[in-house]
């Protein structure tokens, strides 16, 4: 957002894992806004093709769907970076100090240990698809270890990143849900 304040932005000091670890979550962003972007022109394309010279398409429909799919989850780590998931701050602004900060802990563990579950389900999945060769049924025939890659790739991304965020937190680089103390 063009008003949007650096104070969103989860802190990461001069630590060079929390840099490299945001390196990778504003990469990660700038590969989901490409896919996004790719998306529109192949729909405006896939429209022109349809409506202008009344022609069939064979794999648009199909691009566009892993492609937006694939850059919503690649683009999860630098959400979380920027803290834009839907949050809710009343119990930890009513909280005092101590307790916000076991809350934090509690809260990035067990979602590390979500995401964690996922990544080990979306590389499972993947490999399987990888493994026996499967393709979508369409006629455009995409090779699935393709699009589904980015279960892992988007959940290890941000399951780093909440590791991340964590880190930051227990080194004091960064507040408890990015608040000031009470």
């Amino acid at each position: 957002m063009a008003g949007q304040s650096n104070a969103a932005v989860a802190n990461v000091g001069n630590n060079p894992f929390l840099r490299f670890v945001a390196a990778l979550s504003t990469l990660a962003g700038w590969c989901s806004a490409t896919m996004i972007v790719t998306a529109v022109f192949i729909t405006c394309q896939m429209i022109f093709i349809r409506f202008v010279l009344n022609g069939s398409t064979v794999w648009q429909t199909e691009a566009v769907i892993y492609l937006v799919v694939a850059a919503t989850l690649i683009g999860l780590p630098y959400v979380q970076r920027l803290r834009g998931h839907v949050n809710v701050d009343l119990v930890p602004l009513a909280l005092p100090t101590g307790a916000r900060k076991i809350l934090c802990y509690v809260t990035l563990s067990v979602s590390i240990l979500i995401v964690g579950v996922m990544l080990f389900y979306g590389y499972e999945y993947w490999h399987f698809a990888w493994e026996r060769g499967w393709r979508s049924d369409t006629v455009w025939g995409v090779r699935l270890w393709i699009p589904y890659l980015s279960i892992p790739i988007g959940f290890g991304l941000l399951m780093l990143q909440l590791i991340a965020d964590l880190v930051a937190v227990i080194l004091g680089i960064d507040k408890p849900f990015g608040l000031e103390d009470a």
